[in-house]
């Protein structure tokens, strides 16, 4: 009894439990050398800890613990096979203790043999779950998408994804693309797994690309019933709600997609135009619109004030077209010209000289930023204003009859404020020459 009471505490030692002082002196020979071979280890005399492991040996042979201790000097020191060759025999002797399968795992994984890991991980999810995440990582790297994508299904179903988790199932969706899942093994999927998300999303793929918009919109709902904090319902049924006109369910549903963090911007994007379609039917819910648009502030590459003023710009809508574009991205040619379009088209030509004189420094060869220079000074009485910039920018005007045509006109008009007859001839002739052509 005494023997193993000393063993125990020497096995908290290896692992650092105790200190070393707290430990009785072993009296025996066994235990002299397993101590000593701790001892050893600890200040990284490997070899000599081999030494005094093998002495341990001849006393107990199925000691599984001085296999094990063996296997770790062996890693230690690089030698794989013997490595491998003595933590397989602690997990013979005692395959209940984690840490021998830990071992073993240590070994395939420095040694990259990740076949041979993946059935030691496997054993060892059923000590730590926590062990999953290397799992999926195995299986991605076998190439064993199937099993990566359960595996992770099983995760999200207990919790959050990772990112790196998440990361693996999008690499997993874009090698599956075009390869059409089977309702019949998604529903199936379904039943034995409520709590997986992704089924539900590609069952609903499924249906809508089928045109099978009712049970569609059954699935969105069944998977906002199991898993009542998930988001991505909401992509599904937002296109549902508004189908249906039912203006609460369809604003809810909008914010939840906008506001989400798991839910990709292009997925965003898309449920905002089809939430700004439904809005321009029910003008009310622009403030909704305006009140989400924070959301998609941080993301590189698109503009959102930009295309709403586009949208209400096409809708011939100017009021809320100047709205949005006024908040978007100034350097950019095409808010330039719409912006100025609008300023034209709502007569504020106070507003259009002063942003077209701006835009000049940023694109000086555009030639139709003269023109709405010259155009908006002509309005405001600044006629010698104007014809200076038209002037300049009548030179960048090349193939485009309808803008020379306007910086005729525009000439025409300065020429009557400064009464210079000569000019008005001048421009009044190469304008009727146009109309000619």
């Amino acid at each position: 009894m005494k023997k193993i009471i000393a063993f125990l505490f020497l096995f908290q030692l290896s692992f650092g439990q105790v200190n070393p002082e707290e430990v009785e002196t072993a009296s025996n020979e066994f235990e002299n050398n397993f101590y000593e071979a701790l001892k050893q280890k600890a200040i990284e005399n490997y070899d000599k800890a081999i030494v005094s492991l093998e002495k341990c040996l001849q006393k107990e042979p199925n000691n599984p613990e001085v296999h094990f201790q063996m296997g770790v000097n062996y890693l230690a020191l690089k030698s794989y096979a013997d490595a491998e060759s003595a933590f397989q025999k602690a997990v013979d002797l005692e395959p209940k203790q984690r840490w021998y399968w830990n071992g073993l795992y240590d070994v395939y994984y420095q040694t990259k043999d990740f076949n041979k890991s993946i059935p030691i991980v496997e054993k060892l999810v059923t000590f730590d779950a926590n062990m999953k995440e290397d799992l999926v990582s195995l299986y991605m790297t076998t190439q064993q998408f199937d099993k990566a994508k359960t595996v992770i299904d099983d995760i999200e179903s207990k919790g959050t994804l990772t990112k790196a988790m998440e990361t693996y199932r999008m690499q997993i969706q874009s090698m599956q693309n075009g390869v059409k899942p089977k309702v019949a093994d998604l529903e199936a999927a379904i039943k034995n797994n409520p709590k997986s998300e992704q089924n539900y999303i590609d069952l609903i793929y499924v249906y809508s690309t089928a045109n099978q918009e009712e049970k569609a919109f059954e699935t969105a709902l069944l998977l906002e019933k199991e898993i009542p904090n998930s988001d991505l319902a909401h992509v599904s049924l937002v296109k549902f709600y508004i189908n249906a006109n039912d203006i609460p369910k369809a604003t809810e549903s909008y914010k939840r997609v906008v506001k989400s963090s798991k839910i990709d911007f292009k997925i965003k994007h898309r449920v905002l135009n089809e939430y700004l379609i439904f809005a321009t039917k029910n003008p009310q819910l622009m403030t909704e619109i305006d009140n989400t648009l924070t959301y998609f502030d941080n993301n590189a590459g698109m503009d959102v004030n930009k295309e709403l003023g586009k949208f209400f710009y096409n809708q011939n809508n100017f009021e809320l077209a100047q709205k949005y574009i006024e908040k978007s991205n100034a350097n950019d040619v095409d808010v330039v010209d719409l912006q100025l379009n609008i300023y034209d088209f709502n007569k504020q030509f106070e507003k259009m000289a002063k942003k077209s004189e701006e835009f000049i420094d940023l694109f000086p060869t555009k030639a139709n930023l003269y023109y709405y220079a010259g155009k908006g000074n002509n309005n405001l009485k600044n006629f010698k204003k104007a014809k200076d910039f038209l002037e300049m920018g009548i030179e960048y005007v090349i193939d485009d009859p309808k803008l020379e045509s306007g910086f005729c006109k525009q000439f025409i008009i300065c020429a009557d404020g400064l009464s210079d007859a000569k000019m008005k001839q001048t421009y009044q002739k190469r304008l009727d020459g146009i109309s000619k052509k």
